[in-house]
């Protein structure tokens, strides 16, 4: 199948990266190399790594990378393994790291991989498709305290024990097998205001199960210091989120990052010891202009928030 891929705040990303040929650059979230293909470009010397658990996106980059191949190297790694990426990647300190979250636009646009409301398909919703966990799982194996806590912290969805209600009692009939089985229990158990909201009405649930196949929001904080650590001083780290518990991960981790000191306010000296591995470049997230929203509506979710990597010996 062909893909329209449009990575999403392209120019804030490259800017934010401020790229020197002579650079090694992280693409920690690979997709279809939208983002890759502009930073391999614009190398000469230069190395970017490229890692993605899915693996139809690092199978597509060897041909929309090819004409780069000599300054790039693909990983079929999750980023939650980061340190161990640049480990085997031989790279001791990076000049900059892009992580793009979420879904994948072909992934969505794949109607067999389980993601999509919209489209009928196996319930799956994995990522990196060699992993055992499915949606199928959780849905149909998952006890009613998992179900309810999952909607309500990653999907944020105030109908959860209506759902998770109607998912158990569909389920001791015949297991439910598809999204668009699933969609069709979800509704039925959302009162008829929340039908005629502007929102799909699963898609804060399709949300919380994804979230959950693939641990998502698990390795984003533990990823984020790996990032950190793994970049040179005036390295830049820029994440683009789509998602509210997204973005509040990423911009928790980079206050506590930025702060150093975890001293209790009253103490007049700081005795831990501990300082500022970042500084914050961006205080207010970047988001998509009136231009790229008319030509990719998936942008309008977007932010980007930007932190540069200090020498804590000029601290």
């Amino acid at each position: 199948m062909e893909y329209t891929h449009k990575p999403v705040l392209l120019h804030e990303c490259l800017t934010a990266l401020q790229i020197k040929p002579n650079g090694i650059y992280i693409d920690g979230t690979l997709g279809r190399a939208g983002h890759s293909i502009e930073i391999a470009q614009r190398l000469t010397t230069g190395r970017l790594v490229c890692i993605d658990r899915d693996l139809a996106a690092i199978d597509a980059a060897r041909e929309r990378l090819a004409p780069w191949m000599d300054r790039v190297t693909l990983a079929h790694r999750n980023f939650s393994e980061l340190e161990e990426v640049l480990k085997e990647a031989h790279v001791s300190g990076a000049d900059g790291m892009l992580f793009d979250l979420g879904v994948s636009s072909p992934q969505l646009d794949d109607p067999s991989r389980g993601f999509s409301y919209m489209h009928d398909a196996p319930l799956d919703m994995r990522m990196d498709e060699t992993q055992p966990l499915t949606a199928r799982e959780i849905v149909n194996a998952w006890n009613g305290d998992e179900l309810r806590r999952i909607l309500y912290e990653y999907g944020e969805e105030r109908y959860a024990p209506r759902i998770v209600n109607a998912i158990l009692s569909r389920r001791e009939e015949a297991p439910i097998e598809t999204t668009l089985q699933l969609v069709d229990v979800i509704k039925s158990a959302m009162p008829a205001a929340a039908l005629r909201e502007k929102q799909h009405p699963a898609k804060r649930s399709f949300q919380a199960i994804r979230i959950a196949v693939n641990g998502e929001l698990d390795a984003l904080s533990p990823m984020l210091e790996a990032a950190v650590n793994g970049l040179n001083p005036g390295g830049r780290l820029a994440v683009i989120t789509f998602q509210s518990l997204e973005d509040r991960i990423v911009k928790q981790t980079y206050k506590r990052l930025a702060t150093g000191c975890t001293c209790p306010p009253e103490f007049p000296v700081c005795v831990c010891g501990k300082k500022p591995k970042i500084k914050l470049i961006t205080r207010k997230p970047i988001e998509s202009g009136e231009a790229e929203l008319n030509e990719n509506p998936r942008a309008r979710s977007a932010k980007l928030r930007v932190a540069e990597k200090v020498d804590t010996f000029d601290i």
